[in-house]
């Protein structure tokens, strides 16, 4: 059932700009969001993303800068004459209502024709045809979202802003409501403009994401380009988890940089080195990286090192995690598909460690080796 209209407008951001008392939010930021596609905004607490999405929702005015849908500005136009609508955390439903009129309210209030079909057809989308009777306070967290989703859908926007949708959820809900949300966007075609802080959540749903830190969005691409070449420390720590190790560049000829690590020459693809001289971060995901007892062959031998001792083992279900202390004193991590091809190898056993060059990527020294780096709570 698409809503799209068949000229859709893409969304359109340019040096926007928001300043508060005591600090800047957002900083000139430029983006484009192109019609019909699912846009993530992520980034932790107090990167700029909400206030972003209520900037374009018109909840805040910019210090400086554009909004645009397609060719009209819409930076200073009232919320409610916006072709948006938000979908919040705390679903904002009428308690007293039941489900029908709670999707129907914005249409009865601008007294539209042949509402209940519209509401039936919404939640048809949702799933929830069965539940229309019912009052949000007997339905489940999951169940309530839907709703909210189509009391938002119902009004045809053209774009769909959702502000941490799944935060309120328990972690299986949340999944399934990934998969249930991008379901529901291919389906009816419409600009999704998702805030988060959880990059699974990002990567799950997402055609494209923009990483924010501090206003400013470190790197924007799709999920894979994402993980497979982070631009920047930030990038790679917050995305998921990386090993950067420190090294020094010997050569950068043709295709390929050399970077001397600790002794041990290792390749890197000149696409995704983000520095071609002096001194930088060498990064390889963990399971990237291959480990075998020492003196054993490794699968897939690239760039080789020898005298790792495993100092941690944990095993979650899927793979087990290891942590490797190299000779030079750093620990890298280790992940390896459960499979069953080997036993699970103990701590204190002495492994070599490999990993293909192509799954590399090299970073400038200049940046924060912790950035990104999520603080356990």
């Amino acid at each position: 059932m698409s809503l799209a209209a068949d000229n859709g407008r893409s969304l359109r951001l340019t040096a926007l700009t928001k300043e508060f008392a005591t600090f800047t939010a957002v900083r000139s930021l430029d983006l484009e969001v192109p019609a019909g596609t699912f846009f993530a905004l992520l980034g932790p607490s107090g990167c700029g993303k909400t206030t972003t999405l209520r900037m374009v929702a018109g909840l805040e005015v910019p210090t400086s800068g554009t909004i645009h849908l397609g060719d009209d500005e819409i930076t200073y136009e009232k919320p409610y004459r916006r072709p948006v609508n938000t979908v919040f955390q705390n679903y904002a439903l009428f308690p007293h209502l039941d489900i029908h009129e709670n999707v129907a309210f914005g249409l009865r209030r601008r007294k539209v024709k042949d509402v209940d079909q519209q509401v039936k057809e919404m939640l048809a989308l949702v799933e929830l045809e069965s539940q229309a009777k019912k009052k949000p306070p007997q339905m489940s967290g999951g169940q309530q979202q839907r709703v909210a989703l189509a009391r938002a859908l119902i009004n045809r926007p053209e774009v769909l802003l959702l502000d941490e949708p799944l935060g309120a959820l328990d972690l299986k809900l949340r999944r399934s409501m990934q998969i249930e949300l991008k379901r529901i966007q291919t389906e009816v075609g419409l600009t999704f403009v998702h805030v988060t802080h959880d990059q699974e959540e990002a990567m799950t749903m997402a055609d494209t994401i923009a990483v924010m830190n501090g206003g400013v969005i470190e790197q924007m691409g799709s999920p894979a380009e994402l993980y497979e070449n982070p631009r920047t420390t930030f990038v790679a720590n917050f995305l998921g988890q990386s090993n950067l190790i420190p090294g020094s560049v010997t050569s950068a000829e043709g295709d390929v940089v050399r970077v001397d690590m600790h002794g041990t020459q290792v390749s890197i693809p000149a696409d995704r080195a983000h520095t071609r001289s002096g001194d930088g971060w060498v990064g390889i995901r963990p399971e990237k990286v291959l480990i075998a007892p020492a003196g054993e062959p490794i699968d897939a031998p690239g760039n080789h090192m020898t005298g790792g001792v495993i100092t941690d083992v944990s095993f979650v279900g899927v793979s087990t995690q290891y942590l490797v202390m190299m000779p030079w004193g750093q620990e890298l991590m280790a992940f390896e598909q459960n499979t069953g091809r080997r036993a699970v190898l103990d701590k204190g056993t002495k492994v070599d460690v490999s990993w293909r060059p192509e799954f590399a990527f090299l970073l400038p020294a200049s940046q924060d080796v912790n950035a990104g780096v999520l603080e356990e709570v």
